[in-house]
Formats: structure tokens, sequence, C-alpha cells
């Protein structure tokens, strides 16, 4: 329902124009998915302030829904909070959890758990998660039979391992006797609808269970929190408007990567973050690359298509609503069968070949390769909704105050003649210009924080653009005055070239803040050298550190370097440490489990 059919049949006297207003302008930008949601939240808080005519119809206290989230980038973290207020509004009794904060020993007396995780890597548990996904894998696990559960599961398509963490979740709960209290939904990156309607059914069936268990009725707890809502104004469903006020080459002329260096005002936002947290982007297409597919495949930019509960014109929607530069398995199978073209149906049955293709291919691409009809409704219909994009943020607000920089590599290549850009890195390379605007939200990240204590030592290895929470970590230092001592492990491809941020680092160097720094330029030698050469290199002094009580941080791609720093700290922790491989692996665990080993990992 559009807002403005909604007000010719809203009671406006019940409220003041000023209330009118702002009820107006809270719900203008909201999703018919969303509203439903909204709808109901605001039934329970009504609920709330109805006089209550016994104890007995008090929130049912002794039955209560435990909630548990592991999160890599906040999504899933995000979705759990959310959901946590709207089972209060329902009148459950909640309690919500980081999956590394619960005690898995509390497993054996729970009764009601939902459960949402984020998937990443390899189809790998978040950070957060590895502990309490483990212990159900092992032999220590208790069996369940009193518990009823729901699981939720966030990933991304595109993946080889689909949700594959919660799979795992919902495997290993009912092969230990719990059972069920709604399917498994597995959401692709475009997962509000999906993450609506499960909250719903789950809400419902939950006050049927925890009612029955309370023999009592379940009404709406007064005093709701509503914390979750009003902690930031601006959020990824209600970004900021900011104005871009820098985007600087910071590589060489001759660097084979061409990195940028962000500055964005946050001025009037009230937005506050912390080092470690990153910044969601909101960007747009390309106009010559949806002009390109809108000729290939001969569609008029006019014609008004289905866009979730809106209509829009064609060409507005691919400019702002779908995703294009990042192919995904449904777009290519689903474009093969509306066009009956056998080569890339064939190729759609090799997940692995798909994969593989899609990683090189953007949408457009796959088209001009596989030439075929559809409609513009049918288009529409394939297109996976646009999704904001995440870069750790590179700055402190001790430092910049009502600013927000970032490190952001230009996604840039040529495909078939054709120039081809990622969707977020070329939009702040270049397609937005200083002076105009950019839409973005803050994302909080527990699991990559600088240790609460100042004394503490730190290692940071943060090869290429994995540099920008490091730079963001000295300035916190530096404003902390921390007594602490820093290391940094970096590499890029070349020293003249590639040294990011070069003046600042060799500043802390001499004003000893940073006590060491460890460079490893890949190919101004004959022999390639990585953060993890330099790792094993000086491994006796890296163990000491972690000896002395050091936090470990990595930053930057999952898929190799991480793996590698992670096998080259196994080594180290054997070598130096006199562990077998098995003990080394309980050492980096404990690490983990203390927060002392932290990833930022894509």
């Amino acid at each position: 329902m559009s807002s403005s059919n909604s007000q010719a049949h809203l009671p406006v006297s019940l409220l003041s124009d000023a209330q009118w207003s702002a009820l107006h302008q809270a719900i203008a930008p909201l999703s018919g998915a969303q509203l439903t949601w909204v709808s109901g939240y605001l039934a329970g808080l009504a609920q709330a302030q109805q006089p209550l005519a016994a104890p007995a119809a008090q929130a049912v206290t002794s039955a209560k829904l435990t909630i548990l989230y592991g999160s890599q980038t906040g999504n899933a973290k995000g979705v759990a909070s959310e959901y946590k207020a709207m089972a209060e509004a329902a009148g459950l009794t909640v309690e919500l959890l980081n999956m590394a904060d619960y005690k898995s020993k509390r497993l054996k007396d729970e009764t009601h758990l939902v459960i949402v995780v984020s998937t990443h890597g390899e189809g790998e548990a978040p950070d957060d998660a590895a502990e309490l996904h483990e212990f159900l894998a092992s032999k220590k696990a208790p069996k369940l039979p009193q518990l009823k559960y729901a699981v939720l599961g966030l990933g991304d398509s595109s993946y080889e391992f689909f949700c594959q963490t919660a799979k795992d979740f919902d495997q290993r709960l009912a092969a230990l006797g719990a059972s069920r209290l709604a399917e498994r939904v597995d959401c692709d990156v475009d997962y509000d609808a999906d993450v609506a309607t499960w909250s719903g059914r789950v809400t419902e069936l939950l006050k049927q269970e925890l009612a029955s268990a309370g023999q009592g009725q379940v009404v709406a707890m007064p005093g709701v929190n509503l914390a979750v809502a009003q902690a930031s104004h601006y959020s990824k469903k209600n970004p900021f408007a900011a104005e871009l006020l820098a985007a600087q080459k910071i590589t060489g002329r001759d660097s084979v990567k061409d990195i940028r260096h962000i500055e964005i005002s946050l001025e009037g936002s009230g937005l506050q973050y912390q080092p470690g947290d990153a910044l969601g982007v909101w960007f747009s297409n390309d106009p010559a690359l949806v002009d390109e597919l809108l000729g290939l495949l001969e569609l008029n930019g006019d014609a008004e298509v289905s866009v979730g509960d809106e209509r829009l014109p064609l060409r507005k929607a691919l400019l702002e609503k779908f995703e294009l530069t990042q192919s995904y398995p449904s777009f290519a199978k689903g474009y093969a069968e509306l066009t009956h073209n056998a080569q890339l149906l064939q190729l759609s049955e090799d997940k692995g070949a798909l994969r593989d293709y899609l990683a090189s291919h953007q949408i457009v691409d796959i088209v001009k390769a596989y030439p075929g009809k559809v409609s513009e409704e049918q288009l529409a219909s394939l297109l996976r909704a646009m999704t904001p994009r995440l870069y750790s943020i590179a700055s402190s607000q001790s430092e910049v105050e009502d600013e927000v920089h970032l490190t952001v590599a230009l996604v840039e290549y040529q495909k078939d003649g054709q120039l081809r850009q990622g969707g977020a890195s070329g939009f702040l390379a270049g397609r937005v210009e200083e002076g105009q605007q950019v839409r973005i939200f803050v994302e909080s990240n527990d699991n990559f924080k600088l240790p609460a204590d100042t004394n503490t030592p730190v290692i940071m290895v943060g090869p290429g653009t994995g540099i920008a929470p490091f730079r963001a970590f000295m300035q916190e230092r530096e404003a902390q005055e921390a007594q602490g001592n820093n290391w940094l492990f970096f590499g890029n491809p070349n020293f003249t070239q590639d040294f990011l941020y070069q003046v600042e680092w060799q500043r802390w160097v001499k004003e000893g803040l940073l006590n060491k720094i460890s460079l490893a330029f890949s190919r101004d030698q004959a022999d390639k050298i990585y953060v993890q050469h330099r790792l094993l290199e000086q491994g006796k002094e890296v163990f000491e550190w972690l000896q002395q009580g050091a936090h470990f941080y990595v930053c930057g791609d999952a898929n190799h370097m991480a793996k590698d720093v992670h096998n080259a700290l196994l080594t180290i922790i054997s070598e130096h440490g006199g562990k077998t491989a098995e003990q080394a692996e309980e050492y980096l665990n404990d690490l983990r489990k203390s927060k002392r080993y932290q990833r930022d990992v894509y």
C-alpha cells in the first residue's frame, strides 16, 4: 500500500499536525514488508499501554526465548536485534546474545532458541560463532530433547557453500534431539522480504509455544525497549546523505593497483563509529553500463516494471535498484531458461564452472555472450536487488571528528573491448564528484576492536587495502596516549608505487608510537615475498609478543592471505612454543576465544 493511500484512510484526527508529520516522514521510505512488521510492532506497544486485569496477565517469564547470533560483518547481528524488538513487542521474554558470549553448557537448559547466523569464505562460521559451531559437532554436545528451535541463515548464493553455517547448526541441533519450531530459511544478500516473512511466522509459533509452556497469557511487555530503533537515526534502511569531501588516488602512476583515499563528511548526522567498524555505502550503477544492457536486449528504459512494492521506469530501476556488476547463479539460470539458450543452460548445470565464469563476467557480459530476448518485466524479475558495499573505516573520530575515511581499491578491467568497473568502487572513484552526496551508514563490528587496556601490545597484519582499519587503530592509540607496543605487517606489489599512507606510518615510527614495521613488497625482488613470509621470518619475536598478551589482527583477502597468515601463525606457535600441531591449534583457538585473535576478512 502506498503512503498516499494510507493517508486517505488514517484517522488523522487522533494525531496532532506535528505527530502526523513525524509519522508520515518515518514511514514514507518503508517497503510493504517493513510496514507490515512495523504495524505488528506498534500493535504490541499499544497493547502494552492497556491496563492489566490481574497479575496472571503479566508476560510469562518462566518460558523464555533465547536468540543467538553469529555475525562477521554485522548483518546477522542487525537482523537478530530487530527480531528481538519484534518478539518483545509480541509479549515474549527474550534474551539476545552474541554466540561468542554464550556459555555452551547452557544449551541443555534452553527450551526455545532462535539462531541467526551468517556464512563467510568457503562455508566457514563467523569468528564469533566458531566455538559454539565446533561444540555442537563434538562429543561434548548434550542431548537436547527439550529444545525447540528455528534457524535463519544469511549468505550469498554466488558462493558454493551458501548458508552452510546455518545448515550446520540446523542439522546438528536436530541430530541432538531438538525439534524444529519452523523450517530453516536461507537468505540471499537481498534478505529483507524473507526475514520479514520468517520473523512473522516464527513469532506466531513462539507465542503459542510460550503461552502454553507458561500456562498463562502472553501480553506485550510494558516499557518495550526501543534502544535498537533509537540508537541511531541513520541505518542501512535509512542512510545518511553525506557530502563527499575528497577522493584521492594514493598509489603511484605506474602501480598495478588504483587505490583511493576517500573522505566523507558526517556533519549533521550524529553518526558515531569506533576503530574497527565498517561504513556501508549505497551507490548507483554506471549510466553507460545501463544503456549498454538496454541496447543489447532492445528494451524500453521508460517502461515501468515492478521493484518490490514499487513501479519504476526500467532505466531508473537499473540505475538505482538492481545489482549489475556482481553476477549471480540465479540470473544466469533464469536468463538461460527464458531465452532457451542451450549453451548457457549447460554451463548453469556445472556449479563450479558457472562460479568461475560469473567471477569475471558482469550481467551485461552474460547477455552479450548469450544473446536472447526478454521483456522489461522479465529482466526485472531476474535481477537481484542492489546491496550496499561495506568498507573498513580508515579513521578514528578522535582524530578526524565529523569525518569518516575509507581506503578503496578501484575494480577496473577490460572485457571484450569494454571498460568494466566495480559498482561501488567505480561510483566513489569517479561517478560521484567532490561536493556531491553519498548515502552511507555505520556498521559496527564487535569482532574487530582494540583492547580495552591501552597498555596491551597489538600486532596488525594488513596488506593492500587491509591497511585501512590499522590507520584508524593508530590514530586512536595516539589520541589515547596508549603505552602498549604496536607492530604492523604491510604488503603490496612495489615500495615506490604502493606504500599506502607512507608518510603517516613513517611519522608514527619516528615518534615511537609504531614500534615495529615489517614490509613485504612482492614484486621488488625475483622471489615474491608476502606478509606471511615476514611473519615466519620474525616468528620468534611474534611468539614472544603473543606470550606477553598481544592482540593479533588480520584484515584483507579471506580466500588466500588470511589462510596463509593463519597457517603461518600455527607454524610460529608450534616451532617457537614447542607445541604439537594439535596444541598449536588449541593455542590459537584460545586466542580467538579471548578475542586476542581477530579478523576482518572479505
